[in-house]
Formats: C-alpha cells, sequence, structure tokens
C-alpha cells in the first residue's frame, strides 16, 4: 500500500493499514513510518499509528522523536500495557535508566505475561544494582516465555523460588529433551540460584554449541563465569553481547565489571560514569563505581562515591562496610549512631545486617571500645557463617592427600618436567597474613608486575580432577600421579596463557598473589618448577582474628568461626610444613612481625630468593600507585604501621576456642612443631 492510498481510503480499513505498517515495522521502519502519518492524516492521534510511528522512529535511530511521540501516548493511554514498554524502550535508549524501569514496571503490572518486558525490566535493574529485583523479573520473564506444558511447572517453581522442585522437574525433563535449550538455560538459572556456577557453566557451554545466538543464555554463561572469577573468560562473551544491543545496560554494567577484573580500570570507570549518568539515584551503582576508584588508588573520590551511595541507601550495608574496609577511613559519632539505627530495625536483610555488624565492630575497635566491638564481630561472624558452606573435614582430607602424593620419590621422578618458564611468583599463605604488603614491595621492583588474587591455580586444579563438592574420594591432587610429562609442560603453559591478560607492563616477571594457593603448592611446582613461591606468614592469633573480624565478599568460609579458623591454620601449617621437608628451600616464607621489624633486611632477603638485585624503590613501595585489590589496598599506600602487629592482645580474652584449636601451633610459633606424631586431622 502506497502512502498515497492509505490516505485516501475510508477510515473503515484503517484497521487493514495499521497491520500492514506492523508487518513492515521489522524490514522497513522508515517505510513503517510513512504508513503510519498517512494513517496519522485521516485519523489524527490515532493509538495505534502513533505506537507505530513511535517505535519506527526508534527503530530508525531517532529516538527523541520517539520519546515526543511515545511519552503523552503512555499518559493518554495508562492502561495500555504496549505503550509503556515502548516507552520503557525508547527511554532507555536515551539513557534514562530510572525512567525506563518505571514505565516497564508499569508494562508488566498491567500485562504480566510479556516475556520481554520483563527480559528488559530485568536488564535495568541489574544495571542499577538491585541484583534481587533483577533475579525475581528474570525468573518471571523464564516463565512467560516458557510456553512448552511441561516446562510450565518448572518456571513456575523457578519463579517462586522452590529451587529443588524445578531443579528436579528441569532434570527429569532434560533426561527425554535434553537439547531443549530452554529447559538447560533454566536448569543453569537453578545452579546459579544455588551459588553452583561451575555447574551453571557446564550447562551452558552445551546450551551456546546448540544455539550459538541464544543471547539469554550467552548472558547467563558470562555471568557464571564472572562469579568465578574468569574474567579473561568472560570478557569475549561480553563483548559479543555488546555487538547486538550495544545500548542494553545490564550488558554494560557486566562489562565495566568484567574490565575492573582484569586490571582495565580506565575502561570500567568510564563505563561506570556513563551507566551512573542513566542510573543516578542508584547506590549499589554508585557503590561498584566506588570500588573501582578505590582500587585504582584515586581514594578520595572512591570515598565520595561510597558516601553517595549511602546518602541514596542508608541501609545498605556494604557501602558502610566498603568504608570501614578502607582500614584508614574513621567514622563520625553520627556514622555509629546511624549503624545503630539500622541495625535496631526489623526488615533488614541478613545481608545488610551482617555488613553493618562488621563496620560497626571497626568504628568502635577504632574508638578503643573493645568490648562491644567484639560482639559486633561475633554477631556478625555468626550470621555470615549460617549464610556458607564450610566442611572442615575438606582442608584435613586434602592435606592428608597431599602427604600421601608429594613424597620424595615422586618428587624426584617429576622433576623439571612442567613449562620452564620463571616469570610467576606465587605469595601463598591465609588471608589478612601480610602478603599484600609482600605484593607492594615487589611490584615496586622494575622487573615485577603485580597483578591481583588470580583464579587460574584453582580452576587447572578442577579441571584435571576435582570432584563436585560433598562426592567422596576427589581426585585432586592423586591424579596428578597419573598425569606424564607433556601434560604437566602443557598445564603450565596454560596457566601463563590464562593470566597473560592481566600482564599490561611488560616487565619480566609477575606475582600472582591468591593466597589459598598454599593448597596447590605441590601442583604449582609440577607444571612450573621455576616459579618462585612465597609463605606469607603472622602470628596465629593475629592473623586469624583480623580473618575473623574481615568479611570476605567470597570465599574464606572458614574465617567465620574461630575454632574452625584455627584448624585450619594448622591444617595451612601442616602442611606447608610437609613441603619445607619434601622440597627444602623451595618455598621463601616471610614473617609479617620480621617484616615489620627489620624491613630492609627481610626485602633484601626476598630480592634475593626472587634472582632480583636490590632496588630503593622497594623500600618506599608505599609511593608505588599501581592498582591494589585487597582489603589491604589502603594500609600499603602508607609507610609500614609497626602498632598493628600487636593489635590482636586487645581482644585475647575472647580468644579461647582460637587458642584450644590451634594447640602446639601456637605454642612453638614462629617455630613449627613436630607432627610426626600427630594425627592429620587433630
Amino acid at each position: 500500500m502506497s502512502g498515497g492510498s492509505a490516505a485516501a481510503e475510508p477510515v473503515g480499513s484503517v484497521d487493514v493499514a495499521l497491520g500492514h505498517a506492523g508487518r513492515l515495522l521489522d524490514r522497513d521502519p522508515a517505510l513503517a513510518a510513512e504508513q503510519a502519518t498517512e494513517i496519522l492524516k485521516v485519523v489524527p492521534g490515532h493509538p495505534g499509528a502513533v505506537l507505530i510511528l513511535g517505535i519506527a522512529r526508534r527503530a530508525g535511530g531517532d529516538a527523541a522523536t520517539a520519546l515526543g511521540l511515545l511519552r503523552p501516548l503512555a499518559q493518554a493511554q495508562p492502561r495500555w500495557a504496549a505503550a509503556h514498554y515502548e516507552l520503557g524502550l525508547t527511554l532507555g535508549s536515551l539513557g534514562h535508566g530510572d525512567e525506563a524501569v518505571a514505565a516497564l514496571r508499569r508494562c508488566v503490572q498491567l500485562n504480566p505475561d510479556l516475556p520481554d518486558a520483563w527480559r528488559a525490566l530485568a536488564d535495568h535493574l541489574d544495571a542499577s544494582g538491585d541484583a534481587v529485583s533483577a533475579e525475581q523479573a528474570r525468573a518471571r520473564f523464564l516463565r512467560a516465555s516458557t510456553r512448552d506444558p511441561r516446562l510450565l511447572a518448572a518456571g513456575a517453581a523457578l519463579c517462586d523460588n522452590r529451587i529443588p522442585e524445578a531443579e528436579a522437574l528441569l532434570r527429569r525433563h532434560l533426561l527425554e529433551h535434553p537439547t531443549d535449550i530452554a529447559a538447560l538455560r533454566m536448569l543453569a538459572e537453578v545452579a546459579a540460584r544455588l551459588g553452583r556456577y561451575q555447574d551453571a557453566e557446564n550447562v551452558l557451554e552445551s546450551c551456546l554449541e546448540l544455539a550459538p545466538a541464544f543471547h539469554g543464555a550467552r548472558h547467563n554463561y558470562a555471568v557464571a563465569l564472572f562469579r568465578q572469577g574468569k574474567h579473561a573468560a568472560a570478557l569475549p562473551q561480553v563483548e559479543r553481547l555488546l555487538e547486538s544491543e550495544p545500548r542494553n545496560p545490564n550488558y554494560r554494567s557486566l562489562h565495566a565489571a568484567v574490565l575492573a577484573g582484569i586490571g582495565e580500570y580506565a575502561r570500567a570507570t568510564g563505563v561506570y560514569e556513563q551507566v551512573l549518568r542513566e542510573y543516578p539515584s542508584h547506590g549499589k551503582v554508585w557503590l561498584s563505581y566506588g570500588h573501582v576508584l578505590k582500587t585504582a588508588g584515586r581514594t578520595a573520590e572512591g570515598i565520595d562515591a561510597y558516601r553517595r551511595a549511602r546518602e541514596l541507601e542508608p541501609s545498605l550495608g556494604e557501602v558502610w562496610w566498603s568504608l570501614a574496609n578502607l582500614k584508614t577511613f574513621r567514622f563520625a559519632a553520627a556514622d555509629i549512631g546511624a549503624m545503630r539505627a539500622q541495625l535496631a530495625r526489623s526488615d533488614l536483610s541478613p545481608e545488610d545486617r551482617f555488613h553493618f555488624h562488621f563496620a560497626l565492630g571497626k568504628a568502635l575497635e577504632d574508638g578503643g571500645e573493645d568490648v562491644p566491638a567484639v560482639g559486633h564481630y561475633r554477631d556478625g561472624d555468626s550470621l555470615r557463617r549460617t549464610r556458607v558452606i564450610y566442611d572442615p573435614e575438606r582442608i584435613r582430607g586434602h592435606l592428608a592427600r597431599s602427604r600421601a602424593v608429594f613424597t620424595p620419590e615422586f618428587l624426584a621422578r617429576t622433576a623439571g618436567q612442567g613449562a620452564p618458564a620463571a616469570d610467576p611468583i606465587f605469595i601463598v599463605g591465609l588471608p589478612r597474613a601480610g602478603s599484600t604488603l609482600i605484593e607492594q614491595i615487589l611490584s615496586s621492583h622494575s622487573q615485577v608486575e603485580g597483578t591481583m588474587e588470580l583464579p587460574d591455580v584453582p580452576a587447572l586444579a578442577h579441571a584435571i580432577g576435582t570432584q563436585p563438592a560433598g562426592e567422596d574420594n576427589p581426585r585432586y591432587p592423586n591424579v596428578l600421579q597419573e598425569l606424564p610429562p607433556a601434560r604437566l609442560r602443557e598445564l603450565g603453559e596454560e596457566y601463563l596463557a590464562r593470566t597473560r591478560i592481566q600482564r599490561k607492563s611488560g616487565r619480566a616477571l609477575f606475582i600472582d598473589k591468591l593466597p589459598n594457593n598454599f593448597l596447590h603448592v605441590g601442583f604449582i611446582h609440577l607444571m612450573l618448577p621455576n616459579a618462585r613461591i612465597i609463605d606469607a606468614r603472622r602470628h596465629p592469633l593475629g592473623c586469624c582474628f583480623s580473618a575473623f573480624k574481615q568479611h570476605f565478599a567470597r570465599g574464606q568460609n572458614f574465617t567465620y568461626d574461630l575454632a574452625e579458623l584455627g584448624n585450619y591454620y594448622r591444617c595451612y601449617v601442616q602442611l606447608m610444613a610437609h613441603f619445607d621437608q619434601v622440597l627444602p628451600g623451595r618455598v621463601h616464607r616471610v614473617f609479617y612481625e620480621d617484616m615489620v621489624q627489620d624491613t630492609e633486611r627481610e626485602v633484601r632477603r626476598l630480592l634475593e630468593y626472587c634472582g632480583l638485585p636490590f632496588e630503593a624503590a622497594c623500600l618506599r613501595f608505599y609511593e608505588n600507585e599501581r592498582a591494589v585489590r585487597t582489603a589491604s589496598s589502603e594500609q600499603v599506600r602508607v609507610p609500614i604501621y609497626r602498632d598493628g602487629v600487636e593489635q590482636w592482645r586487645h581482644f585475647e580474652p575472647w580468644l579461647a576456642p582460637l587458642k584450644t584449636a590451634l594447640g602446639s601451633v601456637l605454642e612453638h610459633y614462629p617455630d613449627v612443631p613436630a607432627f610426626d606424631n600427630e594425627p592429620t586431622d587433630s
């Protein structure tokens, strides 16, 4: 139908003309706009024609004109879901994120069976930092988009958060229909809800093999990778999503987080600033922005961002903890009162509550109020412990297996079989033992680059044989006895390839300071026999109580109970003592107290072990402006603080469970007791 003929037709044929214009939208938006304009000449203000014209203008790249059409249309048609949906999409394309959320919420209120509206709403909520509401919206999207009656019950269960029921229904369905991509994506959602991100990753890989253009599954896949710290693997997935939808707010927020994960802070900051222009009133976006600024060393700006987040969402416990976690920040009396007021609320979420307990404990400790401080630390830890999974038997079992596998005979037989590169310097130990200080000292050397706590060694260990949590007889580290020399070399080279994205400066050596890598010292030695391994060790009471006061974003689930902390520290010392026996001199140990007492001597020993000449810049490590991504980031930007070494003594009356669990390890520190006559599970 030509534009002229539409104008000449009687009003009775408007529906036919509208149908034709609507069909043109996908293949020729300009012609659809022309048709809608002609209809409006015949019937001025016709809602259907205005809607088509608005959609066509947005599709043609003129979102501002589309907004001028759709905003008054939605006001005139307050109960028309389609008008509010298109208004929400147009507002989003113009960067008016908050208004887009409001329009899309109105749309799904009017018609909850529109999957695309739920998806768009979930994307905006994710970008604004409202992960809980986004998860709910995404569940409604899955439910609304599922037309297969066999999946309707699973979708309803997922939407209502009846996770075990949803999982059972989906697994039963997939036994008969293993290539059903909708069911696979829903099963991955179940795994993600349970925190089983590796399982979600595996399911989504299968899903994307079947349907590479399934953007929803690819987004879930990128998130699963990101949640596991696999930032380098997540980046190309997010970039591919952005190619298809460059304005998608959720994709952009995830892009910023992934960029920060690979050390691209300038780019990440730019993306967050763009997102904040669209969602200026969302505290969680300001919180994420503050994290990146702090890590990049822009501390004052980071504090300003945290304060803005606090103003917008005063009940957001994480922002108060983020300020406390700077370690150098001091709360005012009014801040302490505000935190107490939040804790007095009955409607505070458990996550916000434990963040407030940790933050208030730090504030009170700084003010010398040790008794109430330790009470808040205990309350925060108790609440956090109920929300994490930790089995003390796993570390004991790993210790026993490692002692059985890494014998002098096995190590002699496999000597030198891995990749010969000497690039990596691993700093291992327990969290809060001084590893960030060692990293800052070494990365101040002209030949050493600091990166972050890299997830790659645990990921490789998992890939070669770790069984899922809960299964008996895990193959790792036993499986290492079965690997031929070529495979060990291949694993070392794979580690170097995976970590290359973190290396920005071209320096000869780089640091991987994931403390938990002490569990993998034997594996590291086999696949990278020339890598340096440094064990950062601190007085057991100082180290463990410092960890007890710390809320860790993820991992370190052994730190929320003093007895469990003591037993874990004891197993760590036993495992490292074993490697001292079977690989004498292989691991260089740095005692935090010695580093504080005689810094230059310890720095010279450290550099000598790494085969590096002494450089005075290593003594002025606090002048290093590199990004630091751990809880000690601000502490290593100032000279060594000697008063902190004995800080744990203020709390010694409350540490009896920790002392009992540590046993002879505490009695002999800094020496190591003879474990030969003690059971490994003591």
